[in-house]
């Protein structure tokens, strides 16, 4: 008997639905997973949504489980959690994460999952892979105690970057946004909150995640002498423009990219990617991370909400999809 599915689909951009799928049958080492809720990644999905994926990033930008091709049709989205129906003793019946797009059901090697922690509600777990972003982000920027930092951009990245933080002893964290209503999650994550014309200067490192070319700007604005902007925003085919006169070269300041599709070089000879993922759901025991989700909705309702996240109707920070049996 065949297995079937239900999947959501770009069919092309700005045009989702969904469709039946059928299920390969799983192999010794296959698990079979029925999903229980799936993530939307707000910055990257929107942009995926509208067709704003340049060509010469087609393969860069590929999900590890994607169906077709940009810019359609194509089966996207990379956070995901379910519970193993079939497969390997040790993990039959446990709750798991995959880097799978938002599906009812589906089957992939044993591997390519990792056991949700006991302590960590599988609701909360659909943020792994955004805490995951966070995580390599400061491997890359290596923050010292007692430093002064702007993260500039309070989506979804931005505030599980503060939110890590927060953490650091002796460490002045101050995010960063146009919206005042993210003072509230800032409040949360117990961090300060500042306009971008209020925020603090004389940072040490300042970590962009807006994806605009302002927050960029303001985010150089904030260095003092010798300082880094570690840049974390996808800006897909827009054109960005800096300030590099001014204060750029004699200030000796730094843009430095970070991007998740690695393990940052500060730690790769020592972690996997599997490491950085089994850290990253072990830091979401605390309910802290509960803020960054601020919409839910069924899965039947993913097209009109993803259409409206993508037009920017539907703000907030993680859009929660939850699945039948939940």
């Amino acid at each position: 008997m065949k297995r079937t599915a239900r999947a959501f689909w770009l069919r092309s951009p700005g045009h989702g639905g969904i469709s039946d799928v059928t299920l390969p049958e799983p192999g010794d080492d296959d698990v079979v997973v029925r999903t229980l809720f799936s993530g939307v990644s707000r910055g990257t999905e929107s942009l995926v949504f509208r067709g704003g994926v340049p060509e010469s990033q087609y393969g860069a930008m590929r999900a590890p489980f994607q169906d077709g091709e940009f810019p359609g049709p194509v089966k996207y989205g990379y956070l995901n959690v379910g519970l193993v129906e079939e497969g390997p003793t040790h993990l039959a019946g446990r709750t798991v994460f995959c880097l799978y797009p938002h599906q009812t059901r589906y089957v992939v090697p044993a591997g390519a999952v990792t056991p949700v922690p006991d302590g960590v509600p599988a609701a909360r777990a659909v943020l792994a892979g955004t805490v995951e972003t966070a995580v390599n982000a400061l491997w890359d920027a290596a923050p010292l105690v007692g430093d002064r930092i702007a993260v500039v951009g309070a989506g979804m990245i931005g505030c599980s970057v503060a939110a890590l933080l927060a953490r650091y002893p002796g460490v002045r964290v101050q995010l960063v946004d146009a919206d005042p209503a993210r003072a509230s999650v800032a409040a949360a994550l117990g961090v300060d909150f500042a306009l971008p014309g209020d925020a603090l200067d004389g940072c040490d490192l300042a970590v962009h995640a807006s994806a605009t070319e302002a927050g960029l700007v303001r985010s150089l604005e904030l260095l003092a002498p010798e300082g880094t902007v570690l840049e974390l925003s996808w800006y897909g085919d827009r054109k960005v423009s800096l300030p590099l006169g001014e204060a750029f070269h004699s200030g000796r300041l730094v843009v430095r990219g970070s991007q998740v599709g690695r393990v940052s070089q500060a730690r790769r000879s020592r972690r996997t990617f599997a490491d950085r993922l089994a850290l990253s759901l072990d830091l979401l025991a605390d309910p802290v991370f509960d803020a960054l989700v601020s919409g839910e909705c069924a899965f039947d309702e993913l097209p009109s909400v993803l259409r409206a996240v993508a037009g920017g109707e539907l703000p907030g920070l993680c859009h929660r999809v939850r699945y039948e049996g939940a």
